[in-house]
């Protein structure tokens, strides 16, 4: 509730605390105090004629004596011996029938008090139900009138969006946003038209009204967003799509409403839904899909975004890494007409990015953000920018005043590799897998067209007992069928080398065997790179079954087809291996050299490596 509705249940809280106060205090003053004596006390003063009036309600008895006596007052605890002049008892239970006529013989004056409640208060108290029945009533009544349907229930039906105005100190511009230069240059028309709207009115232009944010997680949709807000000086209200769930029919919609209503008010103004896949699902799609609530949000949505008027200068901006199972509704021409595509950056702008996330850290002379940038392919922002904390992290650890290019080496190898393992190894498992790594290594130096090997370690990484990272020279956008068939190659040199050296297989090279397979269909069923099948596609089983699709696709080929499939598959597979067979058969001794160094060792670079395989120029 907000405060203009809690104020009067305060204030008819406060009636009724005061009410009880008042009431109690009333209670107990119409009983005369004194000091409290026993019954039997009462009656040897009587009988001693040292009473003059009492005051008789129910079973208590007050009054006053003729000459003050001494009497013992344990109410506070500790007994206090005093002088009274007055008194209370309580009568017993048991009948005493010669008191009225003791009191009588002694002319005692006595009063008999009712134990009756008064009128007045016998009304507060029939009213006061009453009176918080009409107060509530009264409230609710005050909520619906004043907001949505649904803002009885406490309001709910409040966005709840975060709302950033332009005087706001944490603004952010395009200029903290490293790299994405192609999104920034699609956006920049939505910034010229918030900043200056009639220069398009006026020649009829329509700016879009609906922005989607499309990329990976971690690649800076959001704060692209809040760029675009600090460039145009405008209000920016940020939500989470999952906010407009609630276990409450119509909340979700209410919610959108009352969104949409905020930003009208505020407007020019900018409003960002983030991950907007969590209420803009395809409706009707089956499995995954059929939730009336989120069904009844996203209508909600869909007609406050169509409901604009020509040129309202609010803007709708969402970002999400799933397009795929959003609703065509939402994508259609006049909703979100506009996709925004933010990839993964290149090493150029993961450059920029490092730069961006270094300004406050400390860095050694040493330090060359350009050789990080190119050793951490496929990273977005977020990735580089938790490389850079684990930096930091190990750079206190190790009590050093600044973050030298040893700490982002070993951030990157905890990224990439994962974090080191300390367990007991026997010597003849470090043996295996110092041959199984070194396979991989040599195959990848002597293969013409392979990635460069960085680093080869059989220190247990995440949950790899050894680890042979290879790093592109530059950022990769197509990949051809012999590039592919050797990274096969590599990925088997591994098995192939604890065969020839051991005559025996291991389960090591079981995340090996995973890849191979699934590249291998890829470049069969996928990417047309088979000569018997040649170019047909193929589509063996949904990776995402539960986002509204079909749990297993209709089958589109024939049983011949899949037993050709697998056969191509294999041959494939075969292919690489036997290449993988023929490198280490011919090169056995620069094998073990790989294998002897590495149990010595634990781990070696790319130059110890081309030392130990006498390669000067590397491959």
């Amino acid at each position: 509730m907000g405060q203009s509705v809690w104020k009067p249940m305060i204030w008819i809280f406060a009636l009724i605390i005061a009410f009880n106060f008042m009431y109690a205090f009333f209670a107990r003053q119409s009983v005369d105090s004194g000091a409290p004596v026993s019954y039997s006390r009462f009656k040897d003063e009587l009988a001693a004629d040292n009473i003059t009036k009492i005051s008789i309600k129910g079973n208590s008895i007050s009054g006053e004596f003729r000459k003050k006596v001494t009497v013992t007052d344990s109410s506070s605890g500790k007994p206090v011996t005093r002088e009274a002049a007055r008194f209370t008892t309580i009568k017993p239970a048991i009948e005493d029938a010669s008191l009225m006529a003791d009191l009588q013989a002694r002319k005692v004056d006595v009063t008999a008090v009712t134990t009756e409640t008064s009128p007045l208060v016998s009304g507060l108290l029939y009213l006061l139900p009453w009176i918080l029945i009409i107060g509530v009533w009264w409230l609710v009544m005050r909520g619906m009138r004043g907001q949505n349907p649904g803002a009885m229930m406490g309001g709910f039906s409040k966005s709840g969006a975060q709302m950033y105005t332009p005087g706001e100190k944490s603004k952010v511009t395009f200029d903290d946003v490293a790299g994405m230069e192609n999104a920034k240059l699609e956006l920049k028309e939505i910034v010229d038209y918030l900043q200056d709207p009639k220069k398009f009115q006026q020649i009829g232009g329509k700016v879009p009204k609906g922005v989607l944010l499309v990329g990976p997680p971690g690649t800076g949709k959001t704060l692209l967003a809040r760029a675009v807000a600090g460039e145009a000086g405008v209000t920016f209200l940020s939500i989470s799509a999952s906010q407009f769930i609630e276990m409450f029919v119509g909340v979700g919609a209410g919610r959108v409403r009352d969104l949409f209503a905020t930003a009208k008010k505020s407007a020019p103004s900018i409003i960002f839904i983030d991950e907007l896949d969590a209420v803009g699902r395809s409706r009707g799609a089956g499995l995954g899909g059929g939730h009336d609530e989120r069904e009844q949000t996203l209508n909600q949505l869909l007609s406050e975004m169509d409901g604009f008027d020509p040129h309202d200068e609010v803007i709708v901006m969402a970002a999400t890494n799933r397009p795929d199972v959003l609703d065509a509704a939402l994508l259609r021409p006049g909703r979100f007409d506009r996709h925004v595509v933010v990839d993964r950056p290149d090493w150029r702008d993961r450059e920029k990015i490092l730069q961006v996330h270094t300004r406050k850290i400390p860095l050694d002379k040493d330090v060359v953000l350009a050789v990080i940038a190119r050793g951490t392919p496929g990273m977005t922002g977020a990735d580089l920018e938790n490389l850079v904390n684990e930096a930091a992290i190990l750079a206190a650890r190790q009590n050093s005043s600044t973050v030298t290019m040893y700490h982002l080496e070993q951030a990157k190898d905890k990224v990439l590799m994962g974090g080191e393992r300390k367990m007991y190894i026997t010597e003849q498992e470090k043996r295996i897998t110092a041959y199984h790594e070194a396979g991989h290594t040599l195959v990848a130096k002597l293969l013409p067209g392979t990635d460069p090997v960085h680093k080869v370690t059989i220190i247990p990484r995440g949950q790899a007992l050894g680890v042979t990272q290879q790093l592109p020279e530059d950022d990769r956008y197509h990949y051809s069928k012999t590039y592919l068939v050797n990274r096969l190659s590599v990925a088997l040199g591994g098995r192939v080398a604890e065969r020839t050296v051991f005559g025996d297989l291991s389960t090591g090279a079981q995340n090996d065997l995973k890849m191979v397979n699934e590249l291998a269909e890829k470049m069969v069923c996928v990417w047309g790179m088979s000569d018997k099948i040649g170019a047909m596609t193929f589509h063996r089983g949904e990776e995402h079954p539960f986002l509204g699709r079909k749990l297993a696709e209709e089958k589109t080929f024939s049983e011949q087809m899949a037993w050709l499939i697998d056969q191509e598959i294999s041959a494939v597979i075969r292919q690489a291996e036997v290449k993988a067979e023929e490198i280490i058969a011919g090169n056995r001794d620069k094998l073990d050299v790989l294998a002897e160094a590495l149990i010595d060792e634990e781990t070696l670079d790319g130059k110890r490596i081309d030392q130990l395989l006498g390669l000067d120029n590397g491959q």
